[in-house]
């Protein structure tokens, strides 16, 4: 279960994130570690750990992190983003995610909106992004970003899973049939990650959402069921200009899903 930082480190030279790699071999949750370093005024900043005893998923929900077997890793940054496209930043980590995957196991994931990787239809990661917002500088001024956490955990080497999990969760060794490097998909995740947070500094947000959008088969054509406002079924219909996704709902309404809660129906 050792862990590699100087092999990750030479690995991603000439990105932000060089030089900023903190290793536990366990922890709460990354993501915890991560805001507390942010509110004493870091911004930048790779924690890192084998096994996660508090590990959180989106909406609350628990991540599994088994010791050693998967990546486990959050990232400070802070691009100049105005606060109402925050969720840019979780659609971008999704396509980095993506790309290392397939950098270096030749699968190709896809992205159910907003957050979870998939490989044939079985959940293999997922991403936490958690911001807070810069006090504005005057009242008629834009919301800014502050700082955003990015959490990852990807399942690299489990070889199963516990019960309630083992028809919906999968792991990249499972589909290779062959171990995965937690470096090589770290370094792999972290050079990506820095290219996309560079295009979302430099590039108009459309282009990201259309990647994003060519990317995953969930954003356009897929009947699903939401379960915010009650619950409601539909067929998804594209992505919003702020990357929230819409949904021709079955009562004729087309609605924007706020809060992520889509599943295939």
């Amino acid at each position: 279960m050792s862990f590699d930082v100087n092999a990750v480190e030479s690995e991603i030279a000439g990105t932000g994130f060089c030089g900023q790699i903190v290793h536990f071999s366990s922890i709460g949750s990354t993501n915890t570690v991560a805001l507390e370093a942010a509110q004493a005024g870091a911004r930048t900043g790779v924690w890192v750990a084998d096994e996660q005893t508090a590990g959180r998923g989106r909406g609350g929900h628990q991540w599994y992190s088994k010791p050693g077997d998967g990546l486990y890793v959050s990232a400070l940054v802070a691009p100049s983003l105005p606060m109402k496209s925050a969720l840019l930043i979780s659609l971008a980590t999704g396509l980095a995610a993506r790309q290392a995957i397939a950098e270096t196991t030749e699968l190709e994931a896809d992205i159910r909106w907003p957050n979870d990787l998939l490989v044939h239809g079985r959940k293999c990661g997922g991403i936490l992004v958690e911001t807070s917002v810069a006090p504005p500088v005057t009242d008629e001024a834009e919301a800014m970003l502050r700082f955003a956490v990015i959490g990852v955990g990807i399942n690299l080497n489990h070889e199963r899973f516990p019960d309630e999990m083992a028809r919906i969760a999968t792991s990249l060794q499972v589909e290779t049939g062959q171990a995965v490097s937690r470096e090589k998909v770290l370094a792999a995740l972290l050079r990506s990650l820095d290219r996309e947070l560079i295009r979302l500094s430099t590039e108009p947000a459309d282009r990201l959402l259309h990647r994003f959008e060519i990317t995953s088969t969930w954003v356009r054509g897929k009947r699903v069921r939401v379960e915010e406002h009650g619950g409601y079924t539909g067929v998804t219909a594209g992505l919003n200009g702020s990357g929230f996704l819409l949904v021709n709902s079955d009562d004729g309404i087309r609605r924007t899903v706020l809060s992520g809660g889509v599943r295939e129906q």
